[in-house]
């Protein structure tokens, strides 16, 4: 089967009981996959480079620029943007191949993923369809590049596919609060640095009441209005740590301004 003109880049670390399926995935459809690994302590690379992937190492500082970097890398104009934890359908690549056999005027595409905590599929709290950039050619789309939930920078229009991509988002509860103590670290630092670039707008958007409303706005929003109690307790637990996201961020930026508040004689 003769493949795709398309690059494959998959970010990774310490992924080595994921990121063979997600390189199987690929591997005989995508004409380019690279994996940029940051600095994995595991044998993640050396899978990696087993199944013919060409591997960069780099550590991971900002995840947008991280990203970024890592499309460069490419050398096919249209590039399929996966983590470690995600697998294209074969619907998805057909969906795919057809899209490029027909030139496409568009410049990016979205995809819908099925977001699953360990073999639970996730269909309700907004976690599906969770369309996401995805596709893109590279010298038309960036990331911002902050630490965490970067917004993307497309020249040109976006389209949206249809078929799916898996995301094996989660391992279980305990991967989850992993994770969400990762990216509420991450979310403090944002939010102080902007309190030193625009401290007005810190305090209007970074205060006690804001952040109290937002645990309950997340959790309303989550658990009610995007239908999460139809996943029952799994749902239920999903809309608690995505309300416990919003207080956590804010606890976590003021112990930064706290800890890096100019000490008085």
């Amino acid at each position: 089967m003769e493949k795709v003109k398309i690059s494959a880049v998959i970010l990774a670390k310490n992924e080595s009981g994921r990121i063979k399926d997600c390189l199987l995935s690929v591997n005989d459809w995508a004409d380019e996959i690279i994996v940029v690994d940051d600095e994995s302590s595991d044998n993640t690379v050396e899978i990696a480079t087993s199944l013919g992937a060409t591997v960069f190492i780099k550590k991971m500082d900002v995840e947008g620029r991280h990203r970024n970097w890592a499309y460069l890398k490419a050398r096919n104009e249209w590039v399929l943007s996966l983590d470690a934890d995600e697998r294209p359908t074969q619907e998805l690549k057909e969906e795919i191949n057809a899209l490029l056999a027909d030139s496409p005027q568009e410049n990016a595409f979205t995809i819908p993923r099925r977001n699953f905590i360990g073999d639970y599929w996730i269909r309700w709290g907004g976690l599906y369809p969770s369309a996401q950039i995805k596709l893109f050619r590279k010298d038309k789309f960036k990331w911002e590049e902050v630490e965490v939930h970067p917004r993307a920078n497309l020249t040109g229009e976006c389209g949206h596919l249809s078929k799916d991509l898996i995301h094996y988002t989660y391992r279980d509860w305990a991967d989850f609060l992993r994770k969400l103590n990762n990216q509420t670290t991450f979310e403090a630092q944002k939010w102080y640095k902007l309190s030193l670039e625009n401290s007005k707008k810190a305090r209007y958007k970074m205060n006690t009441f804001h952040a109290v409303w937002r645990v309950l706005d997340r959790f309303i929003r989550t658990f009610i209005a995007k239908k999460g109690y139809r996943d029952g307790f799994i749902g239920f637990m999903i809309a608690y740590f995505a309300s416990l996201y919003q207080i956590t961020s804010y606890a976590k930026y003021r112990e930064l301004e706290k800890k890096n508040k100019p000490k008085t004689n």
